[in-house]
């Protein structure tokens, strides 16, 4: 569906220094996939999504979009690109002194609908979004949640083939995140519009997308399915990301306590379901005291971490660990 073939970005600062925002960038996202790019501040992410609808030119490389070459569209035909390209705003971009409905109609108005279909297709969204009883009020009586909805409804209101979203959760608390993360899956199944979303939190791209593209100073050093990624990352930044989501941290007390033999579980896909614990305890003469651990689901499958304490005779404890390298996808003695 987009498709990106050695792009680079440039800028010229005032200072008259040449500024390289993304690298060589080669990538694939396919026709209705929820695809995420994610990456630091300063990354290059905002800079790659803008060239997707153009508001940012590539400096070299070109981009295709239904295997039609778009680098270089202007006037009408660009026109007609960004007709078909939504974009979701981090902070909204309302029109405050316009009603929730005008909102959506002045973007429809923009694109040459007529009266009729506006008058048609502006409570269609807005129920989509959960929000027709608000088609009279103002952004100022919105909170920040329901100001996002009406940007999204916005962004569909022109029938998209695709769909943009600009950090489109930071501006959000955790609560009205998910809420937000919720609709855009579900538009994105109901409606079947390729949807490229970024953001620096791998918590969003875990809960919503297929896809993720891993972007560092300008290059994306990883690319594969939201499970591959947070279960085997390759690239060193990609490994630092995902720790920061899933490792856990004990108390301190416990990390200087050297008293105790102290490892970390990490379970992938089907054998995080297993009861690999309680086989464990009944195959060696061993106490086992599971001090931290989680699992959660990824694109619906589990991946766990568990931090235990294991308790006996050292030759008991070594075989238990042994056995558990056998069951699990990593075991990692934290101190002894």
């Amino acid at each position: 569906m987009i498709r990106f073939e050695n792009i680079s970005v440039k800028y010229t600062l005032k200072s008259k220094q040449e500024v390289e925002a993304v690298r060589g960038v080669t990538l694939e996202i396919g026709e209705g996939e929820i695809f995420g790019i994610v990456g630091t501040s300063g990354a290059g992410k905002s800079t790659l999504l803008r060239t997707i609808n153009l508001l940012q030119r590539p400096t070299d490389g070109r981009i295709l979009i239904g295997g039609n070459d778009i680098t270089h569209l202007r006037g009408e035909s660009l026109r007609q690109l960004r007709l078909t390209t939504g974009m979701i705003f981090q902070h909204f971009n309302l029109i405050h002194n316009k009603t929730v409905f005008d909102n959506i109609a002045f973007a429809m108005r923009s694109a040459g609908k007529s009266k009729s279909e506006i008058e048609r297709r502006v409570p269609e969204v807005l129920e989509l979004v959960g929000l027709l009883d608000k088609a009279k009020s103002y952004p100022s009586n919105l909170s920040g949640g329901q100001k996002q909805r009406v940007g999204i409804a916005r962004s569909i209101a022109n029938d998209p083939q695709i769909l943009l979203c600009d950090e489109p959760t930071s501006a959000l608390d955790m609560e009205t995140t998910q809420s937000i993360l919720d609709l855009l899956k579900e538009i994105n199944n109901r409606l079947k519009i390729t949807t490229v979303i970024i953001s620096h939190e791998m918590d969003v791209i875990k809960k919503i997308c297929d896809k993720v593209a891993v972007m560092s100073k300008g290059e994306v050093v990883e690319t594969g399915d939201v499970f591959r990624i947070f279960a085997v990352p390759e690239h060193p930044f990609t490994k630092q990301l995902v720790n920061s989501t899933l490792d856990l941290e004990l108390p301190r007390k416990l990390n200087e306590n050297r008293t105790k033999r102290l490892f970390k579980l990490v379970y992938r896909g089907e054998r995080a379901e297993e009861p690999v614990i309680s086989e464990t305890v009944r195959k060696f003469p061993v106490d086992m005291n599971i001090l931290h651990g989680k699992i959660e689901y990824i694109a619906e499958q589990p991946i766990g971490v568990l931090i235990l304490n294991l308790e006996g005779a050292k030759e008991s404890v070594d075989s238990a660990v042994s056995y558990l390298k056998t069951r699990v996808a990593e075991v990692e003695e934290l101190h002894a």
